[in-house]
């Protein structure tokens, strides 16, 4: 993945996301490109309907977090830090577990989640 762009790694994490997920995930919108002085990149999307969440990568470490208003976010804990070494079915399952540990299960249920 190093000789890949910035732009043409988000492609691949909104691609991957969307297969992983499908309908729990939409809206997605990538910014923040930038491949000087370093590569860094943001994807915002709304996760099961109910969050904001943020990925992103900035030199090659990833993480995701849930946004509240335009500049608060809590931080989603995932053993996959490193883009590069990342296992992303891992980072996917973490991600869901994060997620849903903090939306009712009724909401869930409702929706065909649970």
């Amino acid at each position: 993945m190093q000789n890949k762009t910035a732009d043409e790694m988000s492609d691949i994490i909104v691609d991957m996301l969307i297969k992983k997920f499908k309908n729990k995930m939409e809206d997605f919108e990538i910014f923040n490109i930038a491949e000087t002085p370093y590569k860094t990149f943001s994807v915002r999307f709304k996760a099961y309907d109910y969050f904001i969440v943020l990925f992103n990568y900035d030199r090659g470490v990833i993480g995701c977090s849930i946004q509240y208003g335009e500049s608060y976010f809590i931080g989603l804990k995932n053993s996959q830090k490193w883009y590069e070494k990342a296992d992303f079915d891992v980072f996917c399952k973490e991600l869901q577990e994060q997620l849903e540990l903090r939306i009712p299960d009724k909401f869930l249920e409702a929706n065909g989640w649970k």
